[in-house]
């Protein structure tokens, strides 16, 4: 969940690209969007689990 002052964090970045290196994935939600379209959020990740599956090594 990120708040605006995550919108063009550079700490964020570095973060990313850590995690992507390493062949993670990142999903990003406003913390309004799962305030209040938890539903949809949800649905966002199952969909996201479904189309990627996980890593042979984990």
């Amino acid at each position: 969940m990120d708040g605006g002052q995550h919108a063009d964090s550079v700490h964020d970045a570095v973060r990313d690209k850590w995690l992507t290196d390493r062949n993670y994935r990142i999903l990003r939600f406003w913390n309004n969007d799962v305030s209040s379209n938890l539903a949809g959020v949800l649905e966002t990740i199952v969909t996201a689990l479904a189309a990627t599956p996980p890593h042979p090594d984990r």
